[in-house]
């Protein structure tokens, strides 16, 4: 599927399966991006390594904001050893995420771990743009292309 973004600058309803280099290629086009992919490689490293398979990337990242604050993404726990995560700043979940987001540049969370009040995993309820509440497009990454 091509990444193709709303006028709202978002990504388009959907999983879109973009393999490291394709998301490389299409998100890292500012200084501060590269830098923001920088810390998520770093991140997705981390889960791979911990047997994890696919990651999904969303927030301000995967639109079309030259500087986004962040990303935000969860993984699935399909495979994944979690005691590998124990020495990683991925299983620090402090409010706010502040811990993530000083290592890495950004917040990652199981996917399947509730979300809100309303009982929604992170995997859904990534993508409802919070603004409209309108469906919108996610990132998916098979973690064996990383490299």
């Amino acid at each position: 599927m091509p990444v193709t973004f709303t006028r709202q600058g978002t990504l388009r309803p959907g999983t879109i399966w973009l393999t490291w280099q394709e998301i490389d290629r299409v998100f890292g086009w500012t200084a501060h991006r590269r830098q923001l992919l920088e810390g998520l490689k770093r991140a997705l490293g981390d889960l791979k390594v911990a047997g994890c398979q696919t990651a999904y990337i969303d927030g301000s990242f995967v639109t079309t904001k030259e500087r986004p604050n962040d990303f935000d993404a969860c993984w699935d726990r399909t495979g994944v050893d979690l005691r590998r995560l124990l020495n990683t700043r991925l299983w620090a979940f402090d409010r706010g995420r502040p811990t993530q987001k000083g290592v890495y540049g950004g917040e990652l969370l199981p996917a399947d771990a509730q979300a809100d009040i309303a009982n929604r995993r992170f995997l859904d309820f990534f993508q409802i743009d919070k603004e409209s509440g309108k469906l919108k497009g996610i990132v998916a990454n098979d973690l064996r292309s990383l490299p």
